[in-house]
């Protein structure tokens, strides 16, 4: 599972002694071009990725899939990272290029386009999705998930059910999140926290006010976000997108552990996630055009429901799935609190900020 973790970025010259990218500058490429697909294959043999770990809404199963189709067999390495991270890496080893494609938090692509990391291309794809769901180039929404609660109720017998819930002295030192200032999951939860309290993508002030309540009675748990908190109980509430929580339930059932995972009643957003490519990558732009359009393809879409996400195209309505590439969702009705928003109109540079000044401080 994706851990968006922040880390310093510090092995730049280690990545550099193992580069298998292209040193040529992004000048020297045309991005604008259709990809030859001829390439794909030779290109994709190799195929370093950063936050876009096989085990992140069965991106395993989509990079494969598209591989295939070129006879290719596409050698798929990730290094977690945040999406910011991912920005930073990409700028950073510029000169001798590595990365070639990562998983963002939807809000993180307009910051991406400013640094200059990602090339002046979009997918004939691209034209199914909505203006403010992918970038002038180098980066489309791919799918979403909506920030939701996961218990386990063999340690909270009464579960949660709304934001304000959270706030019961029953659950103190109960709840586990990800750092907003680290990560973009819980980027998301501030978002989700906002709307419900009142807020906008243009006002989160609730969602500060909300979570230093939360902190300072004591709710929030240091323990660490994972699957193995939730099972041992030490953190048995945790906050964390919905298709994550599922992904959990499924395996702790395994385990003969009960987990549940709730929309919260009072309101979650839709947060995007999306692929950017490399600019710089120069040596495998014909595969990372190839795959910049796959994600949005049919196929890819459903691999992403079948994990449990949401495809970005069924969201928009464009995209009608069969029964059982959503057998993993949660009932449709549980969905009725969550609110579409334009994400990308969240700086999440600000919600790092604000995190540090308004909730830890």
């Amino acid at each position: 599972m994706k851990h968006r973790t922040w880390a310093v970025i510090a092995a730049s010259s280690l990545f550099a002694l193992t580069a298998c990218g292209s040193s040529a500058g992004a000048g020297e490429y045309d991005w604008s071009a259709a990809p030859d697909t001829a390439k794909i294959a030779a290109q994709g043999k190799e195929l370093p990725t950063y936050g876009l770990a096989p085990d992140w809404a069965n991106y395993g199963e989509v990079v494969k899939t598209f591989c295939a189709k070129y006879q290719g067999t596409c050698a798929h390495k990730d290094t977690d990272m945040s999406s910011s991270e991912e920005i930073v890496k990409f700028d950073a080893e510029k000169d001798n290029p590595i990365g070639t494609a990562s998983d963002i938090g939807l809000m993180w692509g307009p910051v991406a386009e400013a640094k200059g990391v990602v090339p002046a291309y979009l997918p004939p794809s691209a034209g199914k999705l909505k203006d403010w769901q992918k970038g002038k180039g180098g980066w489309v929404a791919t799918f979403v998930g909506a920030p939701a609660f996961v218990v386990n109720t063999d340690k909270v017998t009464n579960p949660p059910k709304s934001w304000q819930d959270l706030l019961k002295p029953e659950y103190k030192g109960q709840i586990a999140i990800k750092n907003p200032a680290s990560s973009g999951t819980g980027q998301a939860m501030v978002v989700a926290a906002a709307v419900a309290g009142g807020g906008s993508v243009d006002d989160l002030t609730p969602a500060y006010a909300y979570f230093k309540k939360l902190k300072d009675a004591g709710n929030l748990s240091d323990v660490k976000m994972s699957e193995e908190t939730l099972e041992k109980g030490e953190a048995p509430i945790q906050i964390n997108y919905d298709f994550n929580g599922l992904a959990q339930k499924s395996a702790l059932k395994a385990k003969n552990v009960n987990v549940d995972v709730i929309i919260p009643s009072d309101g979650s957003v839709w947060s995007p996630s999306g692929m950017m490519i490399n600019k710089y990558n120069t040596a495998k732009g014909d595969f990372l055009k190839g795959l910049l359009d796959y994600v949005l393809s049919d196929e890819a879409q459903t691999l992403f429901a079948k994990f449990g996400a949401r495809p970005i195209r069924a969201l928009n309505g464009d995209l009608q799935l069969p029964a059982e590439a959503k057998a993993n969702w949660l009932p449709e009705e549980s969905y009725a609190p969550v609110k579409e928003i334009e994400i990308t109109k969240v700086n999440p540079e600000q919600i790092v900020a604000d995190w540090e000044a308004k909730v830890l401080a």
